[in-house]
């Protein structure tokens, strides 16, 4: 396979992972909102802070309300990240490679691509928060199921996989992060309501509250929610879930190219597996979980820039 299209491929998944993220976030905060009744400055500034955009955001806006946050995260074009943004860029990316795709992928994305162009604020408006959300994570459980049932399972899959996977793990590090230490008010507020409807509100983010439900019930602790969202290895949006199909993929593409001499790049996740595997959620919380999270994301960048090194560069 061409590096052209490997990178393509994979950056077209994370893109397409990184606005479905996005939708679940403000899909998700705006319930908190509602059932929680919260109605501080840092409701909807909390979402800039998991995505890293604040200073990015203030740049163009000059309060973090919600019809400013919403506008900047879903619709604004001058934020590369935003959900139109990210279909739009994940559009580019798969336009060329129409012929290794299904056609039934590259409908739904660029039908996806087609209606974000009408989108704007008004839809909030006229629809409501929650209808618009609902049907364009529909839209992205849509391309998933595509994925899923339309592409065989060769390097085209592969890279695709490397993309998601990649950009999940990262994103689910991230959501933790901002919880454990921007959310809560004060220490005395650990395991109250406010406490437990937020730690809630993370779980429903990665659609992960029944998941946690059949394990350990509706007792919601913070060691738990560490525990599914980073270390299940059965969960699908949990970090250990995601490097362990990256794993498997790079496997699978190294035995590809073996007749080529190519590199064998498996230790591109190798520190990565070995951290998520050998520690659990009691030990890094008594540890620093904010350390941690750092040190993972900063392992899931050395391993996309790994991945670029050996598979993604060309000229």
């Amino acid at each position: 396979m061409l590096r052209r299209v490997a990178d393509h491929l994979f950056w077209a998944a994370r893109y397409v992972e990184r606005a479905e993220w996005r939708a679940r976030l403000a899909d998700v905060n705006y319930h908190l909102l509602v059932e929680g009744g919260a109605t501080s400055a840092q409701s909807w500034a909390v979402l800039l802070a998991i995505t890293g955009e604040a200073e990015l955001f203030s740049r163009h806006y000059d309060t973090a309300e919600e019809e400013p946050v919403l506008n900047f995260l879903a619709f604004d074009d001058r934020n590369s990240s935003s959900i139109r943004c990210c279909i739009d860029a994940a559009r580019s990316n798969l336009h060329s490679l129409r012929h290794l795709v299904s056609s039934e992928l590259w409908l739904e994305i660029n039908s996806l691509y087609l209606d974000s162009r009408a989108w704007s604020f008004e839809l909030f408006e006229t629809r409501g928060v929650y209808a618009f959300f609902q049907e364009i994570k529909g839209r992205f459980w849509a391309v998933a199921g595509i994925c899923e049932s339309t592409l065989p399972r060769d390097p085209t899959y592969d890279f695709w996989q490397l993309g998601l996977m990649l950009e999940r793990a990262d994103n689910v590090s991230r959501l933790l992060d901002v919880k454990y230490h921007l959310l809560l008010p004060g220490v005395e507020a650990v395991g109250g309501p406010i406490d437990l409807l937020q730690w809630a509100a993370v779980l429903r983010s990665a659609s992960g509250l029944e998941a946690y439900r059949r394990i350990w019930g509706n007792s919601i602790r913070i060691d738990r929610v560490v525990q599914l969202l980073l270390f299940d290895p059965t969960f699908p949006r949990s970090a250990r879930f995601c490097v362990d199909r990256m794993e498997n993929a790079l496997e699978r593409i190294a035995n590809f190219c073996d007749g080529n001499d190519a590199p064998r790049p498996i230790a591109a996740t190798g520190n990565l597996a070995r951290i998520l595997s050998e520690r659990g959620a009691r030990e890094v919380i008594i540890g620093g979980l904010h350390e941690f999270l750092l040190d993972l994301q900063k392992e899931c960048a050395r391993v996309g820039d790994s991945l670029f090194e050996e598979y993604l560069r060309f000229e």
